[in-house]
């Protein structure tokens, strides 16, 4: 398999941490901040791409209550899914931009504009407030699945049916789900079907009920199958095992030669917004992470099994990185890179 060349940077960023980053950042943050002018007067709105059960749903909930907590500023979550994101960013990129509405948003934002850069830029077009959540994939089966129970006959099954064999995923090319299944089947050689759904829920029961032979998923998103004993990991992509998760092989102990692509989740604010409503966001929403609500949320998601936390410097660190690493990658396979 051809190791791609630059994304161990983007790995780098993203290291392994026991959640102390995450405590000292809370220690330094200011616990009140006066508000710009009597901003906010009303509640924010916030859009998210994404539909409620899954994982920009369930962050997008949860931060909304730890903001709420911490400034009594009520938060009402407008769930706009569709295109991997892109209906949820035209809607918001169309709002006002007076600092009333933020947006909830994935790496899709990221890897849409490496692929098309007359998409806006997260780093630029937006201003990051925090990103508070950095993950990796695995691929999960039902727990009571006789046909393969772990990866090796997994593949072996695959590449015994002859391409019908069938994978849940997110719908949009190019996305860090997609690119990370090309190369796990050009690694393998196994031919698969990636059937799309840009929504957690009926992603989720398609492999619960039997549609789908396999998910391609992150661990916090499905904690609750996890936990109800409804499906396992049979492989994880990441360059060593979690500890929460040692009996899973990674991708490189199985033979496949690429770093990972990792998913996170941030929130943001329109780069025209007063600067001075801006700075509160920052404050309210980096605020948001240290509350215990949400740190206990994090943790209920394996969100600190990698350091979650980057502030508004650090979360543009990692966008810009992360748009030159999708469009090497994108090149190499070949695609239309505007």
């Amino acid at each position: 398999m051809k190791n791609y060349i630059g994304l161990s940077v983007l790995a780098g960023l993203l290291v392994l941490a026991s959640g102390t980053a995450g405590a000292f950042e809370c220690k330094v943050k200011a616990a009140t901040m006066a508000k710009p002018d009597g901003f906010p007067s009303r509640a924010l709105t916030m859009i998210v791409p994404y539909g409620p059960a899954g994982g920009s749903g369930q962050v997008a909930a949860a931060m909304a209550e730890a903001v709420t907590g911490h400034t009594d500023v009520a938060i009402n979550r407008d769930h706009k899914p569709g295109g991997s994101g892109t209906v949820g960013m035209t809607a918001y990129m169309a709002a006002p931009a007076d600092g009333y509405n933020v947006l909830e948003h994935i790496d899709d934002a990221s890897s849409a504009h490496a692929l098309d850069s007359t998409r806006p830029n997260p780093a630029a077009d937006l201003i990051p407030l925090v990103v508070s959540q950095v993950t990796f994939s695995q691929v999960y089966i039902r727990s009571n699945e006789t046909r393969y129970t772990d990866w090796p006959s997994f593949v072996e099954w695959v590449k015994a049916q002859g391409g019908k064999a069938t994978i849940a995923n997110v719908s949009k090319e190019g996305s860090m789900e997609r690119v990370t299944m090309k190369f796990i089947t050009d690694a393998t050689g196994m031919e698969i079907q990636q059937i799309s759904f840009d929504k957690g829920a009926p992603r989720y029961g398609a492999l619960l009920g039997g549609q789908v032979d396999a998910l391609f998923e992150q661990p916090g998103d499905v904690r609750k199958f996890l936990d109800a004993g409804n499906f396992k990991p049979i492989l994880t992509i990441f360059n060593e095992r979690p500890g929460v998760f040692a009996d899973v092989p990674t991708h490189k102990e199985m033979g496949m030669d690429f770093e990972p692509l990792l998913r996170f989740r941030g929130f943001y604010v329109h780069k025209d917004a007063p600067a001075d409503r801006v700075k509160w966001l920052q404050w309210a929403f980096q605020r948001g992470y240290c509350q215990d609500s949400y740190q206990a949320f994090n943790e209920s998601k394996f969100m600190n099994v990698i350091d979650s936390y980057r502030d508004t410097a650090g979360a543009i660190d990692l966008i810009n990185a992360s748009v030159v690493q999708y469009r090497e990658v994108y090149k190499s396979m070949g695609m239309d890179v505007k």
